[in-house]
């Protein structure tokens, strides 16, 4: 394997201190996915170089002259404290001809917004929640008949961001009433989309052009009643306590009917390929208790953290988390070669 010069681009609070000796480090909290992958790279035998960015392009483009990476390790999730446009940053990597990991900027703005996701999937025959979109800073006297029960969330918020109990609605008051409060949270547009009840799915992706697709993960909970809403709420995703109370989990999906795995797989690289993803995502699916599959959202570079879902995915089908990293390096790598090529 060849050595590589892999600039590690995090975000400029989140450069894992130097001094961190073992996992019971306190500061690790914030910055484990940094962490990780630095540890991963450095186990692989490359040369790391690791720099906190948050908007400054010309300190970018220095490092990038004067060290020569032979690519940047991105794992950087917001522009200026903006997370929709992220984008620009990889924007700015192509414009400087560097190969980058992760998702190009095509797919991150397809996949970004999840209305514009929602009506590319429709339009291709894929079932996705029946939905409406809210405009910052207001709500519209007059809202359309909707299929009530509602999620409502931040149009291009990612992270669970804006997502409580509250965020479920069952009437237009209760609905009004959470829009008001997803604006003044996210500070944008928020979304109300149909709650699809049934499994909820989450499957990561690798690939450019040929794609694998790694063991289902399913969030589960064991505690709540059968007519409460099943939610990936911000403390389900961050609160490791609260989950543990309600008993709410990430498994291996088990006891599927047959042919599901297979049409979940096929539904997923049609979804990323729809979205003109690269390098790496995660797939979010409902299925309904009828055996219908919904796409609730297309993610561009999850978390992959040693210890999060795709690392575990990864794990399961037989992929360490240092070949999982390098993994993602080559991707990166192919995908500059064939753009070059173009």
């Amino acid at each position: 394997m060849k050595k590589l010069r892999v600039l590690l681009l995090v975000h400029e609070s989140l450069v894992p201190p130097d001094d961190i000796k073992d996992d019971e480090d306190p500061r690790l909290a914030e910055v484990q996915t940094e962490y990780d992958v630095k540890q991963a790279l450095i186990e692989l035998g490359h040369d790391v170089n690791t720099f906190g960015f948050y908007d400054d392009f010309l300190a970018l483009h220095q490092v990038i002259s004067e060290w020569k990476p032979d690519i940047v390790f991105n794992l950087t999730e917001d522009f200026a404290g903006i997370g929709e446009d992220d984008h620009f940053i990889v924007g700015y990597l192509e414009m400087m001809k560097i190969p980058y990991t992760g998702s190009n900027t095509r797919g991150m703005v397809l996949a970004r917004d999840k209305a514009v996701s929602k009506k590319i999937l429709h339009y291709h025959g894929i079932k996705v929640p029946d939905f409406e979109v809210f405009p910052f800073g207001s709500v519209p006297s007059r809202i359309r008949p909707l299929p009530y029960p509602l999620i409502v969330k931040g149009l291009r918020e990612e992270g669970s961001v804006g997502i409580a109990q509250a965020s479920y609605v069952e009437n237009e008051e209760q609905l009004r009433k959470r829009v008001e409060a997803v604006h003044d949270i996210t500070q944008d547009d928020a979304i109300a989309e149909q709650y699809i009840h049934g499994r909820e799915f989450y499957i990561a992706v690798t690939g450019n052009d040929r794609l694998d697709v790694y063991p289902i993960r399913e969030l589960v909970f064991n505690k709540l009643a059968k007519d409460q809403p099943r939610m990936a709420t911000y403390k389900v995703k961050w609160d490791s306590k609260y989950r543990e109370r309600w008993g709410i989990d990430y498994i291996f999906a088990r006891n599927m009917a047959k042919g599901m795995k297979q049409k979940i797989i096929d539904l997923c690289k049609q979804v990323y390929r729809l979205h003109e993803l690269s390098g790496y995502a995660r797939i979010d699916l409902r299925l309904t208790p009828e055996g219908e599959l919904y796409v609730l959202e297309a993610n561009p570079n999850p978390g992959i953290a040693d210890g999060e879902d795709v690392a575990f995915s990864a794990e399961k089908a037989g992929i360490s988390y240092e070949k999982l990293i390098q993994r993602i390096l080559s991707l990166g790598l192919q995908a500059h070669k064939v753009k070059q090529r173009l």
